[in-house]
């Protein structure tokens, strides 16, 4: 039997549980900038978009936290899965991934800090990468970025 004090109660719960949902879907204004200009820089050499991926950005943006977390860049930490259990986890679909990580203090400092190493340049302009999770989380002013291509299932 419910009482009139439970139904509010509930309904209060389910909406906290809704707008937890979308906030945690929602780009950032920083992930939103990296996409875009991984995306302008592969335009200008003749390359498809990368499409975001959900599952990725999900992988990303835990990444990126334990990032902050820890103050330092790695692409995997003592007791961490490595990048293909991370996205499996977060139920990404995919024949193969790369992953570039680094920390700055906006969106342009690290895309320009990406392009400028050979690596991280060769996994942007990847030409057989369709797919990209984008996440960025902030530790005292600072940016820690995680950007994970793949090719998609």
């Amino acid at each position: 039997m419910k009482t009139e004090h439970q139904v509010p109660v509930l309904i209060a719960l389910l909406a906290f549980l809704c707008l937890a949902s979308l906030a945690q879907s929602k780009s950032t204004d920083a992930e939103r900038e990296l996409l875009s200009a991984l995306n302008h820089e592969r335009k200008a050499r003749g390359l498809p978009a990368l499409k975001p991926d959900e599952a990725l950005t999900i992988a990303a943006r835990k990444h990126a936290e334990r990032m902050a977390q820890q103050g330092r860049v790695a692409h995997q930490f003592p007791g961490e899965p490595g990048l293909p259990a991370r996205a499996e986890a977060a139920g990404a679909h995919f024949t193969w991934l790369s992953e570039n990580v680094d920390e700055g203090p906006n969106a342009d400092a690290i895309h320009q800090s990406f392009m400028k190493s050979p690596q991280h340049r060769a996994n942007i302009l990847d030409s057989d990468m369709d797919s990209a999770g984008i996440g960025v989380a902030e530790r005292k002013g600072e940016l820690f970025a995680v950007e994970d291509f793949s090719k998609a299932k």
